[in-house]
């Protein structure tokens, strides 16, 4: 007969096992960490934590919960902040990296001199929250490969009053952390192999940078995710829609490959003849996701396909007919509806990213300026709803730019 102690053991396994599960059907490494660390911080009763991921021999911030802090209209531009820790052990994070050890400590204020590492109070002291519990754990794969950092904050007991982790969580989290470390190293790999097909466009179009396709990705993701939460969708399938799009707006573009270097790289404007021609980058990455064998093949085809048509049906490519012959015919455009959702968010995204971009052609617009275009074109190029989305989160726009710069 189970004890209670075991039958509680019994069932935080199979929880963990479940959340693995869960993890594995995710794509985008942001979309992942998310998760884990909601996973995490729900199993850990943690008020906040981060997760810091191994980048260029260094833990780079990339994702931070705070239900303290940072309220769900909020708290997206908090994940884009832009900073990087040593691993050395200076730190709690950096030591934790740097030994591998999962380390515990109980008062942030007063830890003992014994230790190397001591407490950074700045972002207490900027923000006015009260750090005190932390359990901070190394993110290791099977073979022993280390991927991140994650660090849980404030645990709470049933009254909500800040206490030590318990010895439970203690247990528990580092077993969440090494099936989440797998699952991370997965969605790094994806997301760089996203990265890499744009590096063949980037060979031939120079603006289509690694940095351009990250803002475009991430700007999408964002606009969705307010789009979702002001239409009342289902949070589970929100985040299931967003990691698929993030990954594939980055690859709106990958048609250009199909596009000849003397118009992509051409520093003036184009002739009617050139873009005419330039058109045509939309079916060519269409053609490269024509055989479906997933939804986020579906998704980028809509989105290479579709994000250069406009709210008012004046866009290319139009209503295209036999997609894979030789000579496929453009119909008139898709308006309104017509276009998929996905492809109207990465529109706006787009279009936004190279205004605020410099150009060969041109110096970088200010916001200000963007933002009167936008809103003139809001219900002529732009699908309106997504224009108010986009604007209610500006401020998370503005961290994505500053993030990848």
């Amino acid at each position: 007969m189970n004890t209670p102690k075991k039958k509680y053991s019994e069932d935080i396994i199979l929880s963990i096992l479940h959340i693995t599960e869960k993890l594995n059907n995710l794509k985008d490494v942001d979309t992942i960490l998310d998760k884990i660390l909601f996973e995490a911080r729900l199993l850990a009763r943690a008020d906040a934590g981060s997760i810091f991921l191994v980048e260029d021999g260094e833990l780079q911030f990339s994702y931070v919960q705070n239900d303290t802090l940072l309220s769900e209209d909020n708290s997206n531009a908090a994940l884009y902040a832009d900073f990087s820790v040593p691993i050395s052990d200076e730190s709690i994070v950096g030591y934790v990296a740097l030994t591998g050890n999962n380390t515990v400590v109980d008062d942030a204020y007063n830890i003992s001199s014994e230790h190397p590492y001591t407490f950074n109070t700045s972002f207490d002291k900027q923000s006015g929250y009260q750090t005190k519990s932390i359990l901070t754990i190394p993110l290791k794969t099977f073979e022993s490969k280390l991927v991140g950092v994650m660090q849980l904050i404030n645990a709470k007991d049933d009254q909500g009053r800040t206490v030590p982790f318990s010895s439970q969580s203690k247990l528990y989290i580092p077993l969440l952390g090494n099936n989440a470390a797998v699952a991370i190293e997965r969605g790094i790999m994806t997301r760089e192999l996203v990265l890499r097909m744009m590096q063949m466009a980037e060979l031939r179009d120079p603006t289509e940078t690694g940095a351009h396709v990250q803002r475009v990705g991430a700007y999408s993701a964002e606009i969705y995710q307010r789009w979702a939460k002001n239409r009342g969708i289902d949070q589970d399938e929100s985040k299931r829609f967003k990691d698929l799009l993030r990954l594939a707006a980055m690859l709106h573009d990958v048609g250009k490959v199909g596009i000849s270097d003397l118009i992509l790289k051409k520093p003036a404007k184009l002739t009617d003849e050139e873009f005419a021609t330039m058109r045509w980058h939309t079916v060519h990455g269409a053609r490269l996701f024509s055989h479906i064998s997933s939804e986020l093949d579906e998704l980028c085809k809509d989105i290479a396909l579709n994000h250069h048509e406009k709210w008012n049906g004046t866009g290319y490519p139009g209503k295209v007919t036999d997609l894979m012959n030789d000579e496929p015919k453009m119909g008139e455009g898709k308006r309104g509806e017509e276009i998929p959702l996905a492809a109207r968010i990465t529109a706006l995204a787009d279009v936004y990213d190279a205004l605020a971009s410099r150009r060969s052609y041109k110096d970088p617009w200010t916001d200000e300026k963007i933002l009167e275009i936008i809103k003139q074109d809001s219900g002529t190029h732009f699908d309106p709803e997504i224009v108010d989305c986009f604007l209610e989160i500006f401020d998370v726009i503005a961290a994505i730019r500053q993030k990848f710069s």
